[in-house]
């Protein structure tokens, strides 16, 4: 009984939710959340062409199988998404003609070492994420930095199969809907777009916690700080549409470089919100500690028996 009363999380008062407010703003500084979220910028925009030539490459094989026309709209779903998030000129100058050259030979791309070098190169912008995670919740040292790398590339690995088996339906399915219902239901469908691209963010943060720790917390627990990643990152993306609308109208731009310069921009508020989601879930981590997850119990209990039978054993 004791045991399943102290396992209950309190009701949050004022008080707490300013201690884990003041938390989480201490810990970021602690743990150099902007040099942290500079170096994921940095490493999202180095992954960006070897990120498209892996999902692009494979999905020239798989998409034909749901029409000729499958790939050209995945394309143009990319695109799209990308202006919802980038400005115009990050999209124009920098997202799309990467896709339409990536698109042009990707194919042949597949098949050769350049591929598997991608592999390894896409998977950098995973492994700052994964490494910024960690750190956040001081789990460092439970994870050798060589293991944590080839983890990442593992993620990269289940993200590009992921992304290449359902990419072509969700495309082609949403699409097909449309054709066959009423012109009032398509419309729902069209002005659930975003909502759905929201939540799906929220989702794919969620996931990211989850699988990124050595030692994870319970699903529930990380929807507050996937929340907050989520509206930072729309928030910081919005704010930043407006300035750089704003800069080039008055016409004090940095030449050749302001295209590459905001999309970098673009990329650290994007390791920047992953960051502070997981820092606040430390924070409340610390304040309430929540008990180890069922995967974690067997674990440890596998661990246990394991070393028992040895020890009968010798």
């Amino acid at each position: 009984m004791l045991d399943r009363m102290s396992d209950q999380t309190p009701k949050p008062s004022r008080h707490h939710i300013w201690r884990i407010s003041l938390r989480t703003l201490s810990k970021s500084w602690d743990d150099s959340i902007f040099s942290e979220s500079a170096q994921a910028g940095f490493w999202s925009a180095l992954s960006l062409p070897p990120l498209l030539l892996g999902m692009l490459g494979s999905l020239a094989y798989v998409a034909p199988l749901f029409g000729q026309d499958t790939l050209p709209a995945i394309e143009k779903t990319i695109i799209s998404t990308a202006h919802s998030f980038f400005s115009p000129s990050v999209v124009n100058e920098i997202i799309e003609p990467t896709i339409r050259d990536i698109t042009a030979n990707a194919r042949g791309e597949v098949v050769s070492l350049g591929f598997l070098i991608s592999l390894w190169a896409g998977s950098s912008a995973i492994s700052s994420y994964v490494d910024a995670v960690v750190e956040a919740h001081d789990q460092t040292p439970l994870r050798h930095p060589v293991r944590q790398r080839f983890f990442a590339l593992f993620l990269y690995v289940v993200m590009l199969v992921f992304v290449v088996a359902t990419a072509p339906v969700a495309v082609v399915g949403p699409r097909k809907v449309s054709e066959r219902i009423p012109a009032s239901l398509a419309n729902i469908l069209h002005y659930g777009y975003y909502p759905a691209l929201i939540v799906g963010l929220t989702l794919g943060v969620i996931i990211l916690y989850r699988v990124a720790l050595p030692v994870p917390l319970p699903t529930h627990r990380l929807v507050i700080g996937a929340v907050l990643a989520t509206a930072v990152f729309l928030i910081a993306t919005l704010g930043l549409r407006f300035y750089l609308t704003w800069i080039t109208s008055t016409g004090y731009t940095y030449g050749a470089l302001s295209t590459p310069i905001a999309f970098l921009l673009f990329a650290f508020f994007g390791g920047f919100a992953i960051m502070i989601g997981a820092e606040l879930n430390a924070a409340i981590q610390e304040e309430w500690p929540a008990p180890a997850t069922h995967a974690h119990r067997l674990r440890t209990w596998l661990r246990a028996r394991t070393a028992a039978i040895t020890g009968a054993a010798d």
